[in-house]
């Protein structure tokens, strides 16, 4: 095995909306039971959830030379996903960028490209399913991004490595279907568990560890992953995460152990995926410093509920009329390259003269008067407050009424942002707000991508 990069950094992302269980038991009369199923909001889809993770990591260090999407979920085809990540995180011009899509295996080899380049793996999942599936209730959406590095730089290296392949029929579906469909789990959990035990033992036995501290088997078949766990006792006890989230699982199942591991201690991660792959990973002494700002418990306790039926809306099961009005123009391709940093990466203008900030970006200042002599003023991560807002009951939007915020930027700069993941009596003048890549609209076939504000919920 040559895998010469390790783990320097990692960081996730949980949308805020949650489906409870007993709402959706209610609609369809089968019983819900406790708890809820992570929910991406109407503006939200694989790209946006993993450009969320991948800003999360820490800023600084060295820029990665590759960035490795994996999805079950492209937000398109024939036109590659990455490079609206690579965009959003302004890496420039510089650096390779591409998909690897179509399988939750995917995330699996999104982490190993990266481990073996020292790029970036992205990994993120809109899981649906249909109606009263196992998929729609205990699947997951969210996303998980690794940025792989110097290996005097790891929180976390890979010691060992196996894969196994088997092609048998136990899931699927076809480019024009919204959900998967699913053989008779037993088939699959027969066919599944001597291949995880295979790949488990031979990794073991190359890492040499006997008995690993953790253990984590992600497959997108429960009976696999609830029995073939069993297989490797572990040290520690399993921690709680949010439900397979298809590609995107492996990754949350992954950053949740490395929430809590200790130096020197063991992972055993099985990805159960027409075949298996194992990896044995050991937490450095740099784990306590390097774990993610924001746990995977900690994002799994927060969250706003969403109904049923607006679930089913979001997700296209549950064709509504739409708003009785113009839908938005699509968005065109060549204003959208020349103001790409503006568009992707929410890069302003910044006056050398006299420090005004412009949003978007000009040429001719508005406080001196001066003329081209501006400077780059990213504010993507930077925070602001609100100073006024509208709830707007008239214009476009699949999830009523739409919120504007006006928001002043912590260092200067004033724009007019769309408010997500809030409701109108959730707003209020003096709320600090935070921004977010979202969807603004669809408009025949083109993703209009662009920023929003939302509330911060730490400085609540």
């Amino acid at each position: 095995m040559n895998t010469p990069k390790g783990i320097v950094a990692y960081a996730t992302y949980l949308p805020r909306h949650r489906l409870r269980h007993a709402d959706l038991g209610a609609a369809l009369g089968t019983g819900g039971g406790t708890g809820s199923r992570v929910a991406a909001s109407f503006d939200e889809d694989s790209t946006t959830l993993g450009i969320e993770a991948a800003r999360r990591l820490p800023r600084g260090g060295e820029r990665p030379g590759a960035i490795f999407f994996a999805t079950t979920s492209p937000a398109y085809l024939d036109k590659t996903n990455a490079a609206a990540v690579h965009a959003a995180l302004g890496l420039g011009a510089d650096g390779f960028a591409v998909d690897l899509a179509g399988s939750a295996r995917s995330g699996t080899g999104a982490l190993l490209a990266a481990a073996a380049s020292g790029g970036l793996a992205v990994l993120a999942d809109v899981r649906t399913g249909l109606p009263g599936s196992a998929d729609e209730r205990d699947g997951a959406d969210g996303a998980a991004a690794f940025l792989f590095g110097d290996p005097d730089e790891a929180i976390a290296e890979i010691v060992a490595r196996v894969s196994v392949t088997a092609e048998f029929l136990d899931r699927w579906r076809t480019p024009d279907e919204p959900a998967a469909r699913r053989w008779e789990e037993r088939f699959g959990l027969e066919s599944y568990l001597p291949l995880v035990t295979e790949a488990g033992r031979r990794a073991l036995a190359e890492a040499d560890v006997a008995v690993p501290d953790h253990v984590v088997l992600s497959s997108p078949n429960p009976l696999v992953a609830r029995r073939g766990a069993a297989l490797f006792p572990a040290r520690v006890p399993a921690g709680r995460t949010p439900g397979h989230a298809g590609a995107a699982d492996v990754g949350l199942s992954l950053a949740e152990v490395l929430d809590r591991a200790a130096p020197g201690e063991t992972v055993l991660l099985l990805a159960a995926v027409d075949g298996c792959d194992a990896l044995v990973l050991r937490a450095t002494d740099r784990i306590e410093g390097g774990r993610q700002a924001h746990p995977i418990s900690a994002q799994l306790a927060a969250g706003r509920d969403v109904s049923y039926t607006a679930y089913l809306t979001w997700r296209g099961l549950l064709d509504r009329e739409a708003p009785r009005r113009p839908e938005p123009e699509v968005a065109a391709g060549p204003p959208s390259a020349r103001s790409q940093a503006w568009k992707f990466a929410f890069t302003g203008s910044r006056c050398r003269g006299c420090g005004f900030v412009h949003l978007p970006p000009a040429r001719v200042c508005k406080g001196c008067g001066a003329v081209d002599e501006m400077e780059p003023r990213p504010l993507s991560g930077v925070r602001g407050t609100v100073v006024t807002f509208t709830a707007d009951r008239l214009a476009y939007s699949p999830s009523p009424p739409l919120i504007d915020v006006v928001v002043d930027f912590d260092g200067g700069g004033r724009y007019t942002m769309e408010l997500a993941d809030a409701a109108p009596d959730e707003v209020e003048i003096g709320m600090r707000v935070e921004t977010t890549f979202r969807r603004l609209h669809t408009t025949q076939g083109v993703h209009n991508y662009f920023w929003k504000a939302r509330p911060v919920e730490d400085e609540r």
